[in-house]
């Protein structure tokens, strides 16, 4: 299989730069949906469905037999970052103030590589879906499929997810069962007090004092209210008030975001959020709007399915690359919604030494791209073989 990978190889590689030239945000990725979608008919697929979560694609491959058995989804993300690239490359974006910088491109470009020898060598029984999904960028495009009904109308049985990661070593895999990416939600605070004079301090309620204060008190949630043991950030991102140096303006403001591993440490920052600043706001004598968002839940890899996963890999790469005990990430990732809906698995597969997912200076590997393929397809194949035996 990895060397029927190895054949694609130029051909998906094409692929991945033609889509890393014209990146699109959001749900608005209508020219790479269409892009997919050509490529599955032309694959052969059974079924290409488009506008599932707005904008996005599914495929599906129907097996040997009766195609009305088990079913497999595999998802990858097609959306880019409003980033402006700087990689200098020959296939940088031609859009300025867009580009690909955490590798969607290059999922996107592995699975329809994987669709196109699952469509041609059907391998297996029951069905493959091949989830292709707008939005994972922040706007919950992965919510978006599950809440159009992509589970049942698509009859998932068990769905999976595959992310490049910089400094994991090429061709190598890792993952772990349980929480392996947080939750993540937004903070949006208000402070409005009365302005005035820099001079004449005592006139006024001063918003910049009481919001730097809440700023400083909020990270005693994470050294006092949680266990040292449970992981949470707590971190402001923006903050602004103000315009001139001896005025002290009458409101102020923060937005920032919570990490958690689990809806408990959620509930408990979010209680504890609302306590420090309504009691800070009361000190100071001032109004605080929050707003607490909950925007991803965590990503939570299901036993099972992640022993399937550690399997699958060790075929493509052998037993010593692939790392089955890593450290969860705080960063975040809507293809919780879907682990949510079903059962599953999501592993992340070495990009080499880049630069970092999100850095202006990114750009996914290439010569990851025939063990990415090969994970797919053997994946598929062995979870609806898992499934059928069950």
């Amino acid at each position: 299989m990895l060397e029927r990978a190895r054949e694609l190889h130029d051909k998906v590689r094409q692929w991945r730069r033609q889509l890393h030239r014209y990146p699109e945000l959001g749900f608005n990725v209508h020219n790479t949906a269409d892009f997919v979608s050509e490529k599955l008919r032309s694959f052969g697929c059974d079924e290409v469905v488009t506008g599932i979560g707005r904008t996005g694609v599914v495929g599906v491959i129907h097996g040997q037999g009766d195609s009305t058995g088990s079913v497999v989804g595999l998802r990858a993300d097609m959306d880019a970052l409003p980033i402006h690239e700087e990689t200098g490359a020959d296939w940088a974006s031609n859009f300025p103030g867009c580009m690909h910088a955490c590798g969607h491109d290059g999922h996107t470009a592995m699975l329809l590589g994987a669709a196109r020898i699952l469509a041609e060598e059907r391998r297996f029984s029951g069905k493959v879906v091949l989830i292709f999904q707008p939005a994972e960028e922040g706007a919950g495009g992965g919510r978006e499929m599950v809440e159009d009904g992509l589970m049942e109308r698509f009859g998932v049985d068990r769905v999976f997810a595959m992310h490049n990661m910089p400094g994991i070593s090429v061709g190598h895999f890792a993952i772990k069962p349980g929480p392996i990416m947080a939750s993540a939600s937004r903070l949006k605070l208000k402070v409005t007090g009365k302005g005035g004079h820099g001079a004449l301090p005592h006139t006024t309620k001063d918003p910049i004092v009481a919001i730097c204060a809440m700023v400083l008190e909020m990270q005693t949630i994470v050294s006092r209210n949680v266990d040292p043991l449970e992981p949470l950030v707590v971190s402001v991102g923006k903050i602004g008030g103000g315009e001139g140096i001896s005025v002290i303006p009458g409101t102020a403001e923060f937005a920032g975001t919570v990490r958690t591993l689990s809806s408990d440490t959620t509930d408990l920052a979010e209680r504890r959020l609302t306590e420090i600043i309504g009691g800070l706001a009361q000190a100071h004598d001032v109004q605080a709007d929050l707003e607490f968002m909950r925007n991803y839940p965590p990503t939570i890899n299901h036993l099972v399915e992640t022993e399937l996963a550690i399997e699958t890999a060790r075929t493509v790469s052998g037993d010593e690359q692939v790392a089955t005990g890593i450290a969860p990430l705080m960063a975040s990732e809507d293809f919780a919604f879907m682990l949510n809906a079903r059962p599953g698995a999501m592993i992340f597969i070495g990009n080499g030494e880049s630069a970092n997912l999100h850095h202006p200076a990114y750009d996914f590997n290439d010569d990851i791209i025939p063990a990415g393929i090969s994970y797919w397809v053997r994946l598929a194949e062995r979870v609806l073989a898992d499934l059928s035996a069950a």
